[in-house]
């Protein structure tokens, strides 16, 4: 069974797919993925577990993948695709859509979420602030998803000013991307030590 997740509420996102998934299972990102690895997630069979659970982030990133995702909707497995935007205009959505496999979680108003769109500015000015704030509300987040809010919120500000500084933080992003993904530290130490670098570029 398939669920494809969309929305900008990533702590309501993270815990559906908790429920839905179970604690464990494996994850995959959209963008890196190969054509036959859609078949190797799909429909491969594992030996320890006749039904595999999977995450997949950001599949639609990768057009030419996201738009063969109609043809894996019988899937044996249980696998929720995350997704913060999908066109609606595309011809997965609809076939999604009428298959009643999307669910939205839409932007929350609550305290947290206004606390983690507020930490990037505030990195700007005083890096440790920003940490402080962080650890408020650390256990309440995926810091995949969180750092996937931090580059939004780069972009948006590269979008406003376009000024030397913003380009070091999209270029200090992209090292630590690569550095989150291939590394074995703890994600969160590598986000806290951007909150504090960010005041300094």
């Amino acid at each position: 069974m398939i669920k494809v997740f969309t929305g900008d509420d990533r702590i309501k996102a993270k815990q559906e797919v908790v429920r839905f998934l179970g604690p464990d299972y494996e994850v995959f990102d959209g963008p890196d993925l190969l054509e036959d690895d859609l078949l190797n997630i799909f429909l491969g069979s594992s030996l320890l577990v006749p039904q595999r659970s999977i995450l997949i982030r950001d599949l639609s990133k990768n057009k030419t993948l996201f738009d063969k995702l109609p043809n894996y909707l019988d899937t044996p497995h249980k696998i929720v695709i995350l997704e913060t935007k999908i066109d609606k205009r595309s011809t997965v959505y609809k076939v999604l859509k009428e298959k009643n496999l999307l669910q939205d979680f839409p932007i929350s108003q609550n305290a947290d979420y206004k606390k983690a769109i507020s930490i990037f500015p505030t990195a700007k000015r005083d890096g440790r602030k920003a940490v402080a704030m962080l650890e408020e509300i650390k256990t309440q987040e995926d810091p995949i998803m969180f750092f996937g809010l931090l580059v939004s919120s780069a972009l948006k500000d590269y979008n406003r000013n376009q000024g030397i500084k913003e380009k070091r933080v999209l270029k200090l992003l992209s090292q630590l991307d690569l550095k989150i993904k291939s590394s074995s530290l703890d994600p969160w130490l590598i986000i806290e030590s951007f909150l504090i670098q960010v005041s300094h570029l």
